[in-house]
């Protein structure tokens, strides 16, 4: 039997026979490897460079293209990042800047980059507002009808030649229906209602009624068929607090985080948790049209990942468990491990922002911004779900959302909050990837 060597390296244990200690200077395969791949780590920090794609570059566009360019990989280079994100420079960019970013759209479209002008298109809706009217034709001559919020302000035009060819596109349909709810013009309105009333032969197809897919553009019928939104216009970020060691005392903040309740959850027994604590008499807050004081979202953090939590809300800071919730089938249990409260000191850095910003910002949860923010339209995951009030029954609003990648290291998800203001009752559910 061959005699096994000792590896030379020290603390290793492994034994090695002599023909693979000839090659490998007497060690084991696994320390031969990691020696290679430290030896080449301490090569690549030597002759690491940096290099500054836009060392130079002032021009809006210009630095853009460069941020939605594919950059080669090599360990040799570090790039060095531009002082400002990618949806930073959208929200600067003037009305000129903005047509000709569209035009960089529709170039990389012609070349048969569809996924980077959806970016590029998408990105002038959320970040700027900017309606896509000019693009649309060409959008429907190739086919493209998602997402749906490229079409938000199409054209009178664009909206007749979407209607007419839902009735006949089956393939697309689906698409198109997200798409005329984006428009949701009174002509919409009025063809959803034609739809609900007396559904047509195509409805069968469909896993929703049509008219449910009006929540993708943030509105409802009603029932006289008006049309309802279900979001507010206004929209503050919920940012991280910068640290400064000014001794300036600010004003108190209209909104906190994340605040650990009293009370306990009676399905999994953990603490609750106030997500938004809002002072509705802050001129911020103003936009939401309740009088009183104080609104607080609480919920189980746990257990609103498996279902819609209800609370009963006063205006005065009350938040208490609604009799109306239903234990979903599953709920972690008091052992299960879920119930780490490290989140909790992370709402402390969080403030709502000094300035509004667009009401669609975040409306497309793919283009990767941290989406934390009171109003707005929501960064649905997956499809929209307003919750029905379980009082009145009707759809709840929106009023704001929690990105949790911003609140812990590998957090992932969103806490959705959605009030009924008539009936006094507070709604939470949880999406992910």
């Amino acid at each position: 039997m061959t005699e096994r060597l000792p590896c030379r390296s020290e603390g290793c244990s492994a034994t090695i026979l002599p023909a693979t200690a000839a090659k490998t200077g007497g060690y084991c395969m696994p320390c031969k490897q990691e020696m290679e791949r430290a030896e080449r780590q301490r090569y690549i920090e030597q002759h690491r460079r940096d290099i500054d794609l836009y060392e130079g570059i002032t021009d809006p566009v210009e630095i853009l293209k460069i941020m939605h360019a594919p950059v080669k990989r090599d360990p040799l280079i570090r790039y060095i990042p531009y002082h400002l994100k990618r949806e930073e420079v959208y929200s600067t960019l003037s009305a000129d800047d903005a047509d000709r970013m569209l035009d960089v759209g529709l170039e990389l479209l012609e070349s048969g980059d569809e996924d980077t002008c959806q970016e590029i298109l998408v990105s002038l809706i959320c970040y700027r507002n900017r309606s896509l009217e000019s693009c649309i034709p060409t959008l429907m001559e190739r086919g493209i009808y998602y997402p749906g919020i490229l079409f938000k302000d199409a054209s009178a035009h664009s909206r007749d030649e979407l209607l007419q060819q839902v009735e006949q596109d089956q393939d697309n349909r689906n698409h198109l229906l997200l798409a005329l709810a984006w428009i949701g013009d009174d002509q919409v309105v009025r063809r959803f209602q034609e739809w609900r009333s007396d559904p047509p032969f195509w409805a069968e197809e469909l896993y929703v009624p049509p008219e449910a897919y009006t929540h993708e553009g943030g509105w409802e019928l009603t029932e006289n068929g008006s049309k309802r939104r279900l979001f507010y216009h206004d929209s503050y970020a919920i940012a991280k607090i910068v640290p400064s060691e000014s001794t300036y005392v600010a004003e108190p903040e209209p909104a906190h985080f994340l605040k650990k309740d009293s009370a306990f959850c009676p399905w999994c027994e953990s603490s609750l948790t106030t997500l938004a604590d809002l002072d509705i008499s802050h001129p911020k807050l103003r936009f939401l049209g309740l009088s009183g004081e104080r609104l607080r979202v609480t919920t189980c953090v746990n257990c609103s990942c498996y279902g819609t939590i209800y609370m009963d809300v006063d205006f005065h800071g009350k938040s208490e468990w609604s009799q109306a919730n239903m234990k979903p089938e599953y709920v972690p249990g008091p052992d299960s491990g879920e119930d780490d409260r490290s989140f909790a000191s992370a709402g402390q850095s969080f403030r709502l922002a000094d300035h509004p910003r667009n009401s669609y910002y975040a409306a497309y949860w793919a283009l990767g911004p941290a989406v934390s923010q009171i109003g707005g339209y929501s960064a649905w995951i997956q499809d929209a779900v307003y919750p029905s009030c379980p009082c009145c029954s009707r759809s709840m609003t929106f009023i704001g959302q929690l990105d949790w990648e911003q609140i812990e290291e590998y957090g992932e998800g969103i806490y959705y909050m959605f009030l009924c203001a008539d009936c006094k009752v507070t709604a939470t559910l949880f999406q992910q990837t």
